[in-house]
């Protein structure tokens, strides 16, 4: 069980590497195939939605399948696929439809470390080890970060998506060796989709789970490079280098948020602190958005840090779902959550399209993931609180 849950964080550490390289790439991209900023913000909302589109489908395979065929499989034919065909690309076209089809092939191997630790440890201990599992998956984040910008320094940016494509490809060949599933619930009701919707406490749940994660995930997967790049002039090392402050913010902030609901005795507030917390640096960024690169990068790594809830809040609505739902469950708290981000990463590249100069395109950004995190924590605030 162990050796089969390492593999799959490390297909998770990839995933993160992956829906956030574009930020370092894109310099590079720009410059070699004319690809547009608009481009690339179609490109990872691509990632996203793909990746979302995929969770009812993984949801029932974890049920009904098993972790192990459906995260090999999909890993094998979606996260190589997909870096071969990035590797291969000659336009934007091909790039989305790379990002696209590396979304589905990521799209399983969270939410399967999440099932097993559902069915086979401790409601108690759920969130510690959601927490423990981004955090160091977030790795992959500092992985696209400086180190990323070396790569394809010394072996160009299709070496490097060759050399993605056989990790990836390897990654998949372990997780069909390791893996070893729960035993299948052989009795009782089997339930589906709809039964998790029936859950009524998750209808105050999942709007601060769509929103949770937003900002740091579109941010640190995109618009950071950007950002960094038009209003204070930074290359690919030092964009590289504020997103690593980013991705070690966004690793210690997952570990930090683990133990914390035990330590607490809630959930709601933890999350709801934390997230407020996000909601005033982004403020911050809205209204003043050029006001010095140390300050933006600190209120980056903040936003980072605090903004690491993801998992508590999946812990939180894991708290209602019955055994035989768990893995639908979950999967629909993940669509919700990587939904609503890939639906913002097309719709900031829209806004910043049409902003009349390039500091208004990061206004117009920033003030749309503040509205989304205030008006997500207003509807929080009347969810149930629950702990186990």
């Amino acid at each position: 069980m162990k050796a089969g849950i390492f593999s799959l964080v490390l297909a998770y550490v990839l995933s993160q590497f992956y829906r956030a390289f574009l930020a370092v790439m894109s310099p590079v991209l720009m410059a070699n195939l004319g690809i547009s900023a608009g481009d690339l913000a179609d490109a990872s909302g691509l990632w996203f939605l793909t990746f979302a589109a995929m969770q009812i489908p993984v949801g029932v395979a974890l049920d009904r399948v098993g972790p192990r065929l459906t995260s090999a499989v999909l890993f094998a034919l979606g996260g190589a696929g997909g870096a071969v065909l990035f590797a291969l690309a000659g336009s934007a076209l091909e790039v989305k439809l790379a990002m696209a089809l590396i979304g589905v092939g990521c799209s399983p191997v969270l939410m399967a470390n999440y099932y097993i630790f559902a069915r086979e440890f401790s409601p108690a201990v759920f969130g510690t080890l959601a927490g423990v599992v981004i955090g160091i998956g977030s790795l992959g984040n500092i992985a696209s970060s400086l180190p990323l910008a070396y790569a394809v320094e010394l072996l160009g940016w299709r070496g490097t998506l060759w050399g993605l494509a056989a990790i990836s490809l390897l990654v998949a060949l372990g997780i069909a060796i390791l893996v070893r599933d729960p035993v299948r619930l052989t009795v009782g009701p089997r339930g589906s989709v709809l039964d998790v919707f029936r859950i009524r406490a998750l209808w105050l749940i999942l709007p601060i789970m769509a929103v949770n994660y937003l900002p740091a995930g579109a941010l640190r997967g995109l618009w950071v490079g950007p950002y960094m790049a038009d209003i204070y002039g930074l290359d690919a090392g030092g964009i590289g280098r504020v997103t690593l402050a980013m991705g070690v913010a966004m690793v210690l902030g997952n570990l930090a948020y683990g133990p914390l609901d035990r330590v607490l005795g809630t959930r709601k507030w933890l999350i709801f602190g934390g997230n407020a917390i996000v909601a005033v640096a982004l403020l911050v960024l809205w209204a003043a958005p050029g006001q010095g690169m140390g300050f933006a990068a600190l209120l980056l790594a903040g936003i980072g840090f605090f903004g690491a809830s993801f998992p508590m809040v999946m812990a939180h609505g894991r708290a209602f779902f019955p055994a035989h739902l768990v893995g639908r469950g979950v999967t629909v708290m993940n669509l919700f959550g990587i939904g609503a981000t890939g639906l913002a990463q097309v719709y900031t590249g829209h806004l910043k399209a049409a902003a009349v100069s390039v500091e208004a395109g990061y206004v117009a950004i920033f003030g749309f993931f503040a509205l989304a995190m205030v008006l997500g924590l207003v509807i929080y605030l009347f969810a149930e609180d629950r702990v186990d």
